[in-house]
């Protein structure tokens, strides 16, 4: 028998508070996009302005080497940030750390617009100590944004509202391209006098810095929703055990009638304390399978999703004809390209899982996601060498695809599934340890793609033979996903997260079989 409190947000129906829980928690994952997916356009933009002189770099390009630390600096942050706030998560509450992350993340936006100094090496390395701190702040929001909107929705909807959270990041994407290419118009415009191919003019280095500043505006504006939000009441009510403070914060947000605390929940919660704690033998024997199975999907898709999004430089080179064009209109076809693949792929994945997560379930749409991206990248990398030596529409379908099947599938499935498997007083832990593996494999990924195109003939293009390589091992890869997946993830869809965290279930059995009488209903509890 559930609390009462739970029960009634279990069974409640959709309400205005559920949408403006989306975007308010929706803004974090929203900023974490827009960094992400503006950098390619500004990593052009740094090459023009600081490296114009350097006849040592091919078309102006940052070296390998240093890309490669800005963005494994921004990996590192968000390993630190899922694992400590997540954890500070169960242990101080979810809403009481979810202001400093987004603070966190608003802040360091700003720092990496500016960025100290004019000089390339000052600029470079302040750019990159902000990118962590960013890094820090996107990582605490993922747990804490998934936990609390799992916590807030009722069990016949959880998985779409999660997903529509999760879906902020496809507007996220569209945003910093939308601002890049505009951005980049009213410079160009500004400039068209003297603006020339071989010539970076200084308000150059103005458009960049304006990029970044402009992503922490939406997160800034939701501060004070979320301060005002109150604590969830699974958290109040399993982890405080005050389940008449939780009663009265729903009551608050949300059209629920809980007419009193039953007695009975008051003195289950006194005579029940925490069994076990973190990283005890009971939790591994309890969730072992389940941390495993979530910690490695994550992983794996993680590993792939990034190389993904890694490999759109290959395809500026080859389809966007960058080498002959002025700065700002090389920026805007980055940012053009960027949108128009979220428009096509990434967005509609979104919220095809957003339709069909409740439908379907959670299990049979990651593997499918596995699957087809795993089929997509072996048509890409077995037949390399033609799509190397061709401008063919059909590689970009296939490319785009993969974003598809990713966010139609693990790309999603992989954030929601650790919200609701396991207990309310490590919900957030677990959910920041699979996520902190997943940029793990991000990291893997990124060195694993820049091995693939540091062995590059004479047009700076990758050798084929080393992209066949990442491609089709990318392919393995998301079949690797799939399998674990078949073999160890649990399906969660259609019940309570009580249910889903297996140790309720497990401990109401035994008191069933201890005093009947209190629990005539004993017969009808789930046994998984």
């Amino acid at each position: 028998m559930a609390l009462k409190v739970l029960h009634a947000l279990d069974a409640a129906k959709i309400q205005y508070y559920h949408f403006q829980a989306i975007i308010i928690a929706g803004m974090g994952l929203f900023t974490d996009a827009y960094d992400l997916f503006c950098i390619p356009p500004i990593m052009k933009l740094l090459g023009r302005v600081y490296y114009e002189d350097s006849s040592a770099h091919d078309n102006y390009q940052i070296p390998r080497a240093i890309r490669a630390t800005m963005l494994g600096t921004a990996l590192l942050g968000t390993v630190i940030g899922q694992l400590v706030f997540g954890r500070l998560g169960d242990r101080l509450g979810r809403r009481h750390v979810y202001g400093i992350s987004l603070m966190l993340m608003v802040f360091s936006s700003i720092g990496c617009g500016f960025s100290f100094g004019r000089t390339r090496t000052c600029v470079l390395v302040s750019l990159g100590i902000f990118r962590f701190f960013l890094g820090l702040g996107i990582g605490g929001d993922y747990p804490l944004s998934a936990t609390i909107m799992s916590e807030f929705a009722n069990k016949k909807t959880r998985g779409a509202f999660v997903a529509a959270l999760f879906s902020m990041q496809g507007l996220g994407i569209l945003a910093s391209s939308i601002v890049t290419m505009v951005l980049s118009k009213i410079f160009e415009a500004a400039a068209s006098k003297n603006l020339s191919e071989d010539h970076t003019p200084e308000d150059a280095d103005i458009v960049w810095r304006l990029i970044l500043v402009l992503g922490a505006v939406p997160a800034g504006l939701t501060y004070y929703w979320r301060m005002t939000m109150p604590e969830t009441a699974r958290y109040t009510a399993l982890v405080e055990n005050n389940v008449p403070q939780a009663t009265k914060d729903m009551e608050k947000v949300l059209d629920v009638s809980i007419s009193r605390i039953a007695e009975d929940d008051l003195l289950y919660l006194q005579r029940n304390p925490s069994p076990y704690s973190l990283l005890s033998k009971q939790f591994f024997r309890r969730h072992g399978v389940d941390l495993f199975a979530c910690a490695t999907t994550w992983l794996l898709l993680d590993i792939a999703f990034y190389s993904s999004s890694l490999f759109q430089s290959q395809i500026y080179k080859t389809d966007l004809h960058l080498e002959k064009t002025n700065v700002y209109n090389e920026a805007f076809k980055v940012a053009f390209f960027q949108a128009m693949v979220a428009l096509v792929a990434a967005i509609p994945g979104y919220w095809f899982t957003v339709y069909f997560i409740d439908r379907v379930g959670r299990r049979k749409i990651q593997m499918m996601g596995f699957l087809f991206m795993g089929l997509v990248y072996f048509a890409l990398g077995i037949p390399y060498g033609y799509w190397g030596n061709h401008e063919n529409k059909g590689f970009l379908v296939l490319y785009g695809l993969t974003f598809f099947f990713a966010n139609f599938g693990p790309n999603t499935t992989t954030f929601i599934v650790p919200a609701e498997l396991f207990p309310a007083r490590f919900r957030s832990t677990c959910h920041g340890f699979s996520g902190a593996m997943g940029k793990v494999g991000a990291f893997f990924g990124t060195l694993g793609f820049l091995w693939a195109t540091n062995n590059s003939d004479g047009d700076n293009l990758p050798r084929t033979r080393e992209m066949r390589i990442a491609l089709i091992s990318l392919g393995g890869i998301c079949l690797l996903g799939m399998a674990v997946t078949y073999l160890f993830t649990r399906e969660t869809n259609g019940r309570s997260l009580e249910e889903n965290e297996d140790e309720y279930t497990e401990q109401c059995l035994i008191r069933c079989d201890m005093d009947t009488d209190r629990h005539p209903n004993a017969s009808a509890l789930p046994t998984s």
